[in-house]
């Protein structure tokens, strides 16, 4: 009950300052410090994994604001509950996880590095119904929350394959480093994944996902 009445309180609280949050809106960038603030540290209270952020495509059209649990799949529910629940609202749309890209991006700038997509190779293998996923890089890291590439894979994987499958469907992603001539071990770019990873999701159960 008391998950329930929080996740009204929150939304409650977004229809009565939403006109705020979007006025101060300059550049794709909020102004309202405080206001982002609020709703981060209410969404913790009802489940401490969840997160969002804002999307907007095009000059036309609602603003999109994006809920998350940052990879936990024991957090999923939390994130299908809470934006079952949202309130149809003019100016923003309210989506569950990041859903799969097109154009797939090429680059991505995290903390001031450029990440190309072209750098990063995968392989993708279905063992006893379960779906592996590794990805090589050169110079792979060996403390992954401190490398920039690593969350500019895990983008480059939302938009390839969409965040709900990549926890649902894939059962644990490694990392390694990029062999010689990744083409004799049997690697693929990465921007091929998609392809490869919609010919084998229907072959597996749904599931979590472990990162080593």
């Amino acid at each position: 009950m008391m998950h329930q009445e929080r996740i009204q309180a929150f939304w409650q609280r977004v229809e009565l300052t939403i006109d705020q949050l979007l006025h101060s809106r300059q550049d794709n960038q909020f102004d309202a410090d405080a206001l982002l603030s609020e709703y981060r540290e209410t969404l913790q209270s009802i489940d401490e994994n969840l997160t969002f952020h804002f999307e907007k495509d095009e000059d036309e059209g609602p603003i999109e604001m994006i809920f998350g649990c940052d990879g936990y799949p024991e957090s999923i529910h939390s994130v299908l509950t809470l934006v079952g629940a949202a309130p149809d609202l003019s100016g923003i749309r309210f989506k569950a996880f990041n859903h799969r890209y097109d154009p797939i991006p090429h680059f991505i700038n995290v903390a001031d590095e450029v990440c190309e997509i072209a750098d990063f190779w995968y392989s993708l293998r279905s063992v006893e119904n379960k779906l592996h996923l590794a990805i090589y890089m050169e110079d792979a890291p060996s403390l992954l929350d401190i490398d920039p590439r690593v969350e500019a894979v895990m983008i480059f994987l939302d938009a390839l394959i969409g965040e709900y499958e990549l926890m649902t469907r894939v059962w644990s992603l490694d990392w390694f480093e990029m062999p010689a001539d990744p083409v004799d071990f049997g690697l693929k770019p990465l921007v091929e994944l998609r392809e490869g990873f919609d010919l084998l999701k229907h072959a597996v159960s749904p599931i979590g996902i472990t990162v080593h």
